[in-house]
């Protein structure tokens, strides 16, 4: 089985196996076997992710859309209404006119989100370099069973060549031997 692994290698790539790198050894495996390289890879790490890796994909997830922007932008407009009422009808509010505790609530808030979403970034930046990892070993595999065609392709031509060579060379046979029988049958005449 590994000389076939090598031997494969070998061909396809003209490299020593061992001078190929992990990816192009991965791609020899699977032509070798025969196995199909496509899976799913993000469904595969959504499937091992921890319980914080989700939550920080759903909190990203949720911080980045409209539905969290509407939210937000009604409770900043619901507080400093409510404060700017209050201060008006009772001369006092539990949050003046600067808006410090509203200041406080959105430094707090961007100090949790900024890591979390970061956090989800990362995740998603390595799904992303697996995906393409992925894909490239997805098309060095197609590309080498299309060479690998090719090589078949030209193989059967060449051989197809040849048998009509030599099935020319019997109809000259034949036609050499007519045209003697052709003379022989002048003369006798």
């Amino acid at each position: 089985m590994d000389q076939n692994v090598h031997d494969t290698a070998e061909s396809l790539f003209r490299l020593k196996y061992e001078e190929l790198t992990e990816l192009e050894k991965h791609v020899a495996h699977h032509i070798t076997e025969r196995t199909p390289i496509s899976t799913n890879i993000v469904q595969d790490l959504s499937k091992q992710s921890t319980f914080g890796q989700r939550m920080a994909d759903k909190v990203a997830s949720f911080g980045g859309s409209w539905l969290f922007i509407s939210i937000f932008m009604s409770v900043m407009v619901i507080w400093i209404l409510l404060n700017s009422l209050i201060l008006l009808k009772f001369n006092s509010s539990f949050d003046p006119y600067p808006y410090i505790l509203l200041n406080l609530v959105l430094s707090m808030l961007a100090a949790i989100q900024a890591p979390v979403i970061l956090m989800s970034q990362n995740r998603q930046a390595y799904k992303d370099r697996l995906s393409a990892e992925h894909d490239y070993e997805v098309n060095l595999k197609a590309e080498l069973e299309i060479i690998g065609l090719h090589e078949k392709v030209d193989s059967l031509r060449e051989k197809q060549w040849s048998e009509l060579i030599s099935i020319q060379q019997e109809q000259l046979g034949i036609l050499r031997q007519l045209l003697e029988d052709l003379k022989k049958n002048k003369r006798t005449m």
